[in-house]
């Protein structure tokens, strides 16, 4: 059931999907570790979850983690686990993904964002399959798992930046699986389109039911710099907007309407950041800075650069004014002379000026 609906969604008669889904076939067939590139959005996580759907692991779990998502230390103790009392709020042994995923396929995305240290923490468990959790003084047991990696990065430039370990590279690199970004597919653009409108459509009563030839040409037109993801939010959002049966061209969004062949350079989407999710928990949660970003930083589980990114979406939002900033951050003012002298001594405090 699970093959049949994913490969509902890797529609088309291009040559680069008919290419793709032939590998995709060959790859299910081995038990070989998979490194998948591709822009943002084009579809990289359905691949993986193919492939695991074609294979001999099918009725075992299927294991996301998104590496780009958590802190060093929170990443570790998701994918290994941990230990009661192993760390503040450790209250119950915890198993982690590579355990919960044993027996079937261990989806690793983003792995271009891993930490150095977590880099040689995974590349210790692909060669060994020992599973120690954050915590325990040694190894207590193995696993047996399929590892699939997913990555938009260029992998080689980060290791000539030292940013990832050539010996991991070659450890996840064993068979290599490109997705087609949606401007070399074009062809599949309407099959894609229909499949996504018929879908959701069918969560409710809405007038669409249909796309017009012209708006259909602009549509293939369109360089889509979000690939296939962009193009199913397109659709779903013209089924809340489009008061019709049929959609036109003026139905569209201007970029997709007016914009002539070609002319949008294609772009990576930007990937949602440590920052992202620390300035969103400050945010949601009310939790003060010196409580969530202080420890992370100075255990050095966060960066420099990660700590400066998270105060210029603070000054971004507050328009340049730091008193504001350490409202956001959830800091009394009469913190506000520690806040500053905090980020001067850690070389972190970032000019207001440019926020205004």
């Amino acid at each position: 059931m699970l093959a049949g609906t994913v490969d509902a969604q890797l529609i088309g008669d291009s040559p680069a999907v008919a290419d793709l889904r032939a590998d995709i076939e060959r790859t299910a067939r081995s038990d070989a570790k998979v490194l998948i590139t591709g822009e943002s959005g084009s579809g990289k996580e359905l691949v993986a979850r193919s492939v695991h759907a074609h294979s001999g692991r099918a009725a075992k779990p299927f294991v996301a983690v998104n590496c780009a998502g958590l802190p060093e230390t929170l990443l570790e103790s998701e994918l290994f686990g941990h230990v009661k009392g192993s760390f503040t709020g450790a209250y119950r042994d915890k198993q982690g993904k590579l355990e919960i995923a044993d027996g079937g396929t261990l989806f690793l995305d983003e792995v271009g964002e891993m930490t150095l240290r977590m880099q040689g923490l995974l590349l210790r468990f692909l060669e060994t399959g020992e599973l120690q959790k954050v915590g325990a003084d040694r190894a207590r047991a193995t696993v047996n798992i399929r590892v699939i990696a997913a990555t938009n990065r260029n992998l080689r430039e980060l290791i000539a930046q030292q940013a990832f370990r050539e010996d991991l590279f070659y450890r996840l690199n064993v068979i290599h699986l490109v997705v087609p970004p949606l401007r070399e597919r074009r062809a599949d653009i309407p099959d894609l389109a229909l499949r996504f409108l018929k879908s959701a459509t069918s969560a409710g009563h809405y007038a669409l039911r249909s796309v017009s030839p012209e708006a259909m040409e602009a549509l293939c037109k369109y360089s889509w710099p979000g690939n296939v993801r962009e193009l199913q939010n397109l659709l779903e959002r013209l089924v809340v907007t489009c008061q019709r049966d049929v959609a036109l061209p003026e139905d569209l969004p201007p970029e997709v309407r007016l914009q002539p062949f070609g002319a949008i350079r294609p772009r990576r989407e930007r990937r949602r950041t440590v920052s992202d999710e620390l300035y969103q928990k400050l945010v949601d949660t009310g939790e003060s800075f010196w409580t969530l970003v202080y420890p992370l930083y100075m255990q050095r589980e966060i960066t420099r650069g990660i700590l400066r990114d998270l105060v210029k979406k603070g000054l971004q939002e507050a328009r340049g004014n730091y008193r504001i900033v350490v409202r956001i951050f959830n800091l009394p003012p009469t913190d506000y002379k520690r806040f500053l002298n905090f980020l001067r001594t850690h070389e972190c405090q970032v000019s207001f000026k440019e926020f205004r």
